[in-house]
């Protein structure tokens, strides 16, 4: 197995911003899978805890910045929020995330883009212009590499989940960014996840999944769902498309958590994880449902998550209550 390897630069303290984490350039690890499961249903176990110990000093970022974000943005606080872009920026500097060493590094990589990005875009006002420019540039080189990687990656994960997540990285970057090839590819992706619906709504990449087929249903919806409505903010809209395939793939999802995973598992053969109910689901797994009442009125989902709010993803840039407005 492949360990992280960190080409660190020294801690550094900024003004009363405090001390930046030491960024993490290089970056590899292993699939979590077993190796001769194709259905990537299989975890090996020592496989998934290098995983993580390898992307604990990147994910432990991410979360401090989406709390710090959180906190800065409900407070209105602009001396934080220019804080933590200035955090931003010193990964920038170091050109953090530049050395990936494993296709499964590029493959997951674009889940902690996205919420670096949906962090940068939310303290994007109250930053200063050479801070500002450098996380700019900085997250345009990471989704560039990200959209050369992805035309060209493995024919099942180009249309799953992960797919996913590296569109909503790039609908945030081209939010900060505005530029609109990034943009224009966040759509293109996001299409290409969402035409492969079944006409029930289901996917197939992530039917595949066997006892986790739904639970991976939902983690594809979760970006997917951010993506379409950041695009729609962006005037680019995508919920039309393949015969409204994202309004099949959600209603699919809805029903089939209310229903215990019954049609998951008759599509996927085995008995799922998430049967045990929508009120089951932790609060991050829920998240999207947010943008997604922000695109489309759902009464029956406003009022499962109603009791619940707020509802925060690290991943999705913190506090999606606060940020979608509801």
């Amino acid at each position: 197995m492949f360990a992280a390897i960190c080409l660190c630069m020294p801690l550094k303290a900024f003004a009363e911003c405090g001390t930046v984490p030491e960024p993490v350039v290089s970056l590899s690890f292993d699939s979590r899978y077993a190796e001769d499961d194709v259905s990537r249903s299989q975890i090996d176990i020592e496989a998934e805890e290098e995983a993580k110990q390898a992307l604990k000093a990147l994910d432990d970022f991410v979360s401090l910045m989406t709390t710090r974000t959180d906190s800065a943005m409900g407070a209105g606080d602009t001396a934080q929020a220019a804080c933590i872009m200035s955090a931003l920026a010193e990964w920038a500097q170091a050109n953090a995330l530049s050395q990936l060493g494993t296709e499964t590094v590029e493959l997951t990589v674009g889940s902690r883009l996205a919420a670096l990005a949906l962090v940068a875009a939310q303290v994007a006002p109250a930053s200063n212009a050479a801070d500002l420019a450098a996380v700019q540039a900085w997250l345009a080189r990471r989704m560039d590499e990200q959209m050369v990687f992805w035309e060209t990656a493995p024919n099942g994960a180009a249309s799953g989940n992960l797919r996913a997540w590296a569109a909503l990285a790039a609908a945030a970057t081209s939010l900060l960014t505005q530029d609109q090839i990034t943009r224009g590819w966040a759509a293109w992706s996001l299409n290409y996840v969402a035409c492969t619906a079944a006409p029930d709504g289901s996917l197939p990449q992530e039917m595949r999944r066997k006892h986790l087929a739904l639970r991976y249903q939902v983690h594809a919806i979760t970006p997917m769902v951010v993506t379409a409505a950041l695009l729609e903010r962006q005037g680019m809209s995508v919920m039309s498309r393949c015969t409204r395939a994202l309004d099949r793939i959600v209603d699919f999802t809805l029903t089939d958590l209310a229903n215990g995973g019954t049609s998951s598992a008759a599509i996927a053969g085995a008995q799922q994880t998430l049967g045990s109910g929508i009120s089951a689901l932790e609060d991050f797994q829920l998240s999207w449902a947010e943008a997604w009442l922000a695109l489309r009125a759902n009464p029956e989902l406003e009022a499962i998550v109603a009791g619940r709010r707020p509802l925060r993803y690290s991943k999705l840039g913190g506090d999606q209550t606060r940020i979608w407005g509801q």
